[in-house]
């Protein structure tokens, strides 16, 4: 099977990486408006050549759409415009818009909506490991509205990757991921930012960093260039989180002001039931 891979970086690339691997893709274009991450990815033989849109779509038989979900919300209508009967696929972390960009497409049934629930806090070719979706979820939505062999070429893919199906509604999946991806990412730019307002000495952050705060803060090394894109396009959601959030926050701040320490533990043994949950 020859892949149209849109967006090089690092979903793409290791989407690419993995299904050359698993011998899904025969030949694998790279689409990319930055030509350093396409001349990278070709380095890295993440991809076997680049190619413009109309050429690397023509000659395909799958199209992967992994650019920020504004970039991909924008560009799928053009995509869908240039396919015959082509299968086409995006990576976005929401859903809901992408999918109503193309409700009335004529081709619509051609695309099918899914986000491999993995990422990391780095990007670019040189950030690919094949072996990264392995294990994890993919979520794909609105299947209902994709041509049976569509879904079934990408329910494929989704296999070679290593990962386990989920099927969902694009409404539910940005309302789900605004509580399990998206806040974490603002926590922990939130958190970033004060520590940076409040200690001004570099030195004294690099060494005293504990793995706690290491970790708590990874994910504030994520590029805005992906993340703004994606708070805007799950706004409603993600303000709606923010809002109990911080509701949280002021309970432990109340629990602080008042000595309230009996309080302040059965947050923490509230919290506590977490565990449970992601131990499972």
């Amino acid at each position: 099977m020859k892949i149209s891979i849109i967006g090089v970086g690092l979903i793409g690339g290791s989407i690419a990486l993995k299904l050359k691997q698993k011998k899904t893709a025969d030949f694998i274009y790279g689409i990319d408006n930055n030509t350093e991450n396409l001349d990278e990815a070709l380095t890295l033989n993440i991809i076997n050549e680049k190619a413009d849109l109309r050429t690397g779509i023509q000659n395909s038989d799958l199209v992967i759409i992994a650019i920020p979900v504004d970039s991909a919300r924008k560009i799928l209508p053009e995509v869908l415009d240039l396919i015959s009967d082509q299968t086409v696929m995006d990576v976005g972390s929401t859903k809901s818009g992408i999918v109503n960009a193309v409700k009335n497409h004529p081709k619509r049934s051609r695309f099918v909506a899914f986000h491999p629930m993995w990422g990391t806090e780095n990007h670019g070719p040189k950030s690919a490991v094949a072996e990264s979706f392995s294990g994890k979820a993919g979520v794909i939505c609105n299947r209902e509205e994709s041509a049976n062999d569509a879904l079934e070429l990408v329910e494929n893919v989704v296999k070679s990757l290593d990962m386990h199906l989920i099927y969902m509604n694009a409404d539910d999946h940005d309302i789900h991921t605004a509580y399990i991806s998206h806040i974490s990412h603002i926590t922990s730019y939130a958190l970033a930012n004060t520590v940076l307002e409040k200690e001004k000495e570099e030195d004294t952050i690099f060494q005293l960093a504990s793995s706690g705060f290491s970790s708590t803060v990874r994910l504030a090394k994520s590029h805005p260039e992906m993340w703004v894109p994606i708070f805007k396009q799950n706004k409603e959601n993600v303000l709606d989180v923010l809002n109990e959030h911080i509701s949280q926050l002021r309970k432990f701040k109340s629990a602080l002001e008042k000595d309230n320490f009996e309080y302040l533990e059965e947050l923490i043994t509230n919290a506590n039931k977490i565990r449970g949950i992601l131990d499972k």
